[in-house]
């Protein structure tokens, strides 16, 4: 439900009474991942989706029943192999979904309108609600930030603070994803599993190189959902006139920006200067970095030149090969705005564990589940990989053949 904040937080202010559908889980091909949300308010006013169209009518009345009932109830939705006009994905997978009620004098109001305000400023925080377990757990809030939580799932202290614990572990990757607590943890009877969605500042995108490529390429950031900072050493080439778009404009050595700015493993470094006194320095410092994505443009040449500079000062081989270099699929592309669908291209694909191929002709998934897995807690918790936002730098998208 945060992907749908900014509206949400309006109809609490407004004080209405409101049921909110959320993805919690989907299986094969499905057009939306867990955390999308459609919400529907006591007038009928609808807003969201949760899957593109498909079955955005039976979710609709699913949020008028629980308006109407005060029952939170789960509701999966697949394709139906007897009756090709029945209610369901037509892309053949599967979905679960949460359908909450939020009335205006709900117990549980004021932590959902906590995690709405929270979201809509920008703040890290994790909401945690329960989608399988006792019925009269369903869709109890709990939310999470680094330090505390507020709410209750409705079970055992026991089962909140393993929720809590579990989802500060999502929260610091800025991943959304589901756990599992066994009977004895939750101390209800009863295993449950819980959805956590976090709400966490958007991913930094840093172009160095004030070109007229990187004009094209904090266009496709912002796009994507980036906080784009271009940084270039020359004042002449970095001015906000030339970069509207821009969250921010550094005047600076490349290198010396990258080492006093702050960076996680969400942050995308595209380094467009292809001159040797900037991106030597740069790439040799943002390649011993824990960042998502490290790009550098450039010819073939100007490729192997690059690199055996980089040897030159210390960077070893298992580094260089994180290097996505040079920069982009193969798309063809020629004019700035081209080379920037192509960068911006390569980094979903790495982020989301793509191949980077056409998919005419292809047999992998088209919805990935990104390159992270799943692992078991130490206690009895199942939850997403905690430890990587995105992709791991050490599997570099696999690119077609291109030509010299």
């Amino acid at each position: 439900m945060l992907d749908i904040a900014d509206d949400l937080h309006r109809w609490v202010e407004e004080g209405r009474d409101f049921a909110v559908a959320t993805v919690v889980s989907v299986g094969g091909s499905a057009p939306r991942g867990p955390g999308a949300a459609l919400a529907v308010d006591g007038a009928g006013t609808v807003i969201g989706s949760v899957s593109g169209g498909c079955v955005e009518g039976a979710v609709y009345d699913l949020c008028v029943q629980a308006l109407q009932d005060g029952e939170a109830t789960v509701e999966e939705f697949g394709y139906s192999d007897e009756d090709a006009f029945a209610v369901g994905l037509t892309c053949g997978g599967t979905i679960e979904v949460l359908v909450t009620p939020v009335a205006a004098d709900a117990p549980d109001r004021a932590v959902f309108a906590a995690a709405l305000s929270a979201a809509v400023r920008g703040g890290t925080v994790a909401l945690a609600r329960v989608f399988k377990g006792p019925p009269e757990l369903l869709g109890r809030p709990l939310l999470a930030d680094p330090t505390a939580y507020e709410g209750t799932l409705g079970g055992h202290p026991e089962l909140d603070r393993t929720a809590a614990g579990e989802s500060r572990a999502l929260l610091a990757a800025g991943r959304t994803g589901e756990f599992v607590v066994s009977e004895s943890g939750t101390r209800c009877g009863s295993a449950v599993t819980v959805l956590v969605e976090s709400s966490v500042p958007p991913p930094r995108m840093i172009v160095f190189g004030a070109v007229d490529f990187a004009a094209a390429l904090v266009r496709a950031g912002k796009f994507l959902g980036y906080h784009v900072t271009v940084c270039d050493a020359r004042p002449v080439f970095a001015t906000r006139a030339r970069f509207p778009e821009a969250d921010d404009i550094v005047v600076e050595w490349p290198h010396r920006y990258l080492r006093d700015t702050t960076t996680d493993r969400r942050t995308v470094l595209c380094v467009l200067t292809h001159d040797a006194k900037f991106d030597v320095p740069l790439l040799a410092a943002a390649l011993r970095l824990p960042v998502a994505f490290v790009g550098a443009m450039g010819s073939r040449r100007t490729h192997e030149d690059r690199n055996r500079r980089l040897r030159e000062v210390g960077v070893t081989e298992d580094e260089l090969a994180a290097l996505h270099s040079p920069i982009g699929l193969d798309l063809g592309a020629r004019t700035p705005e081209e080379t920037a669908l192509s960068i911006a291209a390569e980094i979903v694909a790495a982020r989301q564990g793509g191949t980077g191929l056409p998919l005419t002709g292809s047999r992998t998934p088209i919805h990935h589940d990104g390159p992270g897995g799943t692992r078991q807690g130490t206690d009895s918790a199942t939850t997403t990989e905690g430890a990587q936002a995105w992709p791991t730098r050490h599997r570099p998208v696999q690119k077609p053949p291109v030509r010299k």
